[in-house]
């Protein structure tokens, strides 16, 4: 009887010890819950899932399991046992997550079934397992996670995906095309056909062609269109196809569909404002190169087309008249026309010149009631002179505007390049000013401009330039020449003569330079530096215990310069020791003559400061007695060539003593200049002249060389020949 039961029995243990590898294998964890006494117990792989070893948890109650399940997954799990009790549920099964030993919780799916009942059928067993799904659960959330983001991403894009099997026609739409249709799955139910009935009409001819070649050729398209959503609303749409092959047979199209009306709108408002940029451009190309009233060309087109025209006639060996053209008495129509008849005048002028130029000359607008022809490609000069004389001929008529005829003509102007070497902007104006000559020449002409004028012109403000520099860097001096009495031989004062110390061409002399600013606004500013430094340096002798007067010459433009006085106060406001009749001006007699009443009054508010007169020169102008009397002077100089002269000539010494007879009767003191000999001095003391300055006394010298200079003459007194 042993013999027939033992392989039963090692057959038994072998199956259990095979069935205890293969649950050890799956990694199951098993539990048998003994529900009246609530026994729980279990294999190791059940302990270890929740990180425990056997010996740490066997036995356990069940109280002690549910305590370590997650308080939400608690209440499900006892809904579903009570359920599976009750004979609603054959299995019980749960997924649920339990607390590891180490604090954080594993996800189980927990299995298991009633397998023994009392004799009052109450529950007495239940048997199940434990799988750790963890890892699963962990990628379902993934899942979850990764799916709501391109649900999100599809939303925020307005990108939906579909795909359509080619076998069965099933059509699937993601989320988002669904959202972009404005419907629901459970509103609408896509097919090909309902799909292609939403779009506009040029658009659903192109989709259902790109469909067509898609299923049936497996060609993939990308389309922009234009479709309804099921609210009605249009919208434009990109929408994508890929195809997918076995076989060389189309069976899947996937591809996507996104909503792109916003990105079409504004594309469509960029083009649209593109379109206005360029109308505008062409508007302001056009304004900025043609003048609006008559359609010339303006400023900046004349001045590129004269550029032009100056290199082609330099490579052609040719000319070009710039011709500037000014309505005479335009002023006159618009005051008394009005400003529309104004510019209905000038639109016909430009259409009258028009027709006298030749094909290829430029007329252009230059601005108000001015023209400029541009007469290109001239074998000479003189070959424009038919184009300016019809010009001429043709504004020198009467012009119908409105009811009236206006009559008009033109002065014109006009300079050769390139025998005029000048810039574009340079022959404008030079053509400009040679219209204004023609102007003050009678009008209803023209003059051409004078080249080498403009060259004198050009050199003397260059001049003009350079000495305003001299100033500005100081290059200006001082010289002083002594002026004695003959009968004592004192010093009475000295002439301060201004001289430039040029870098470059050494000491220049005033004839040199002064004539280049007589007219020139320069003349005052040298005039102004001459009597500052004429009065620091009185500042500086009296200091040093010299009390010479200083005379400075003064030109008729500062003299008569309105604000001259008040100039010079506040000027002598800068000396507070300046002693009345140490300063002293020297006006030519010719410069007083021209406003007599002016100068007048000029010098007799300078005589108020303290400040002496004395007229320069006397005897070259054609003063009359009135005037003399009229000049508040001191001195008469005597002009020097009168004084040179005086020792051979009979009439220049009847001069000298006409001068001083003169003197006496307007109580007025006399010196003379150009004394160069001891002879002159005598010849003058003879006369009643005993105030001089000359070569013989003593030339122009730097302050420094003045002051040894009088050293010695206070001690021993010469002429030039040594004569005392």
């Amino acid at each position: 009887m042993s013999d027939k039961t033992t392989p039963v029995n090692n057959r038994q243990e072998n199956d259990h010890e095979r069935l205890e590898l293969i649950i050890n294998a799956t990694g199951v964890g098993i539990w048998d819950w003994q529900i009246q006494t609530d026994e729980l117990t279990f294999n190791e792989r059940w302990a270890e899932i929740i990180g425990y070893r056997f010996d740490e948890l066997d036995p356990i109650k069940f109280d002690t399991w549910a305590s370590n399940l997650h308080p939400d997954d608690l209440i499900r799990a006892n809904e579903l046992i009570t359920q599976h009790f009750n004979g609603d549920l054959e299995f019980y099964e749960v997924e649920a997550r339990m607390k590891h030993k180490s604090g954080h919780y594993v996800w189980v799916q927990a299995s298991g079934k009633l397998v023994e009942w009392d004799i009052d059928g109450n529950p007495k067993r239940m048997i199940g397992f434990h799988l750790d799904i963890t890892d699963r659960k962990k990628a379902e959330e993934r899942m979850i996670l990764a799916s709501q983001l391109l649900n999100e991403s599809q939303r925020i894009g307005k990108l939906g995906g579909w795909e359509l099997d080619i076998k069965t026609g099933d059509l699937f739409w993601t989320e988002e095309t669904y959202r972009i249709h404005e419907t629901t799955p459970d509103e609408f139910n896509p097919t090909v056909d309902a799909g292609v009935d939403y779009f506009l009409p040029e658009s659903k001819i192109v989709i259902a062609k790109a469909l067509d070649e898609a299923i049936k050729k497996g060609v993939g398209y990308d389309l922009e269109l234009e479709t309804y959503t099921t609210k009605g609303r249009k919208i434009d749409v990109r929408t994508t196809c890929t195809v997918s092959m076995e076989d060389g047979v189309p069976v899947r199209l996937v591809g996507i569909f996104q909503d792109i009306t916003e990105q079409k709108n504004n594309q469509r408002k960029l083009e649209k404002s593109n379109r206005d940029l360029s109308v505008a451009n062409s508007a302001l190309k056009l304004s900025a190169h043609y003048d609006q009233l008559t359609g010339l060309p303006n400023r900046n087109l004349l001045s590129d087309r004269l550029e032009h025209a100056m290199a082609k006639c330099i490579r052609n060996k040719k000319y070009i008249a710039i011709a500037f053209i000014d309505l005479d008495g335009f002023k006159v129509v618009n005051d008394t026309q009005g400003h529309d008849a104004g510019d209905e005048l000038l639109k016909k002028v430009a259409t009258q010149l028009k027709h006298t130029l030749r094909e290829g000359d430029t007329l252009s607008r230059f601005g108000g009631d001015e023209f400029v022809a541009v007469i290109d490609d001239l074998t000479s000069p003189s070959e424009s002179n038919l184009v300016i004389s019809r010009m001429l001929e043709s504004l020198s008529s009467s012009i119908p505007v409105g009811d009236k005829l206006l009559k008009t003509s033109a002065s014109i102007g006009v300079t050769f390049y390139p025998l005029d070497n000048a810039s574009p902007d340079q022959l404008l104006r030079h053509a400009d000013q040679a219209m204004y000559i023609a102007k003050q020449e009678g009008k209803n002409r023209s003059y051409i401009f004078d080249v080498e004028r403009d060259v004198a012109v050009k050199h003397l403000n260059e001049e003009l330039n350079r000495i305003a520099q001299a100033l500005k860097n100081q290059e200006f001096v001082l010289f002083y020449q002594p002026k004695i009495d003959l009968r004592t031989s004192d010093v009475v004062g000295v002439e301060a003569l201004i001289r430039w110390q040029h870098p470059e061409k050494g000491l220049l002399s005033p004839a040199s330079f002064l004539p280049a600013v007589e007219h020139d606004i320069l003349d005052i500013e040298i005039g102004k530096w001459v009597i500052n430094t004429a009065l620091k340096q009185l500042q500086t002798w009296q200091a040093a215990g010299h009390n010479i007067p200083i005379s400075v010459n003064i030109s008729p433009m500062h003299l008569q310069h309105s604000v001259f006085v008040n100039d010079l106060k506040k000027k002598l406001s800068n000396y507070p020791q300046f002693k009345a009749e140490s300063l002293e001006f020297e006006i030519l007699e010719s410069s007083a003559l021209k406003d007599i009443e002016l100068v007048s009054k000029v010098m007799k508010e300078c005589e108020k400061l303290g400040v002496r007169f004395s007229i320069d020169d006397f005897g070259t102008g054609y003063s009359s007695l009135t005037y003399l009397k009229r000049l508040p002077a001191k001195y008469l100089k005597i002009d020097q060539s009168f004084v040179r002269d005086m020792l051979f000539d009979k009439d220049d010494t009847a001069i000298i003593q006409g001068i001083i007879e003169l003197a006496k009767i307007f109580d007025l003191k006399v010196i003379a200049e150009g004394v160069e000999t001891p002879l002159h001095g005598e010849l003058l003391l003879s006369l009643g002249s005993y105030l001089a300055q000359g070569y013989g006394i003593a030339k122009p010298m730097p302050e420094n060389e003045f002051l040894a200079w009088l050293v010695k003459w206070e001690h021993a007194p010469y002429l030039v020949d040594g004569s005392k």
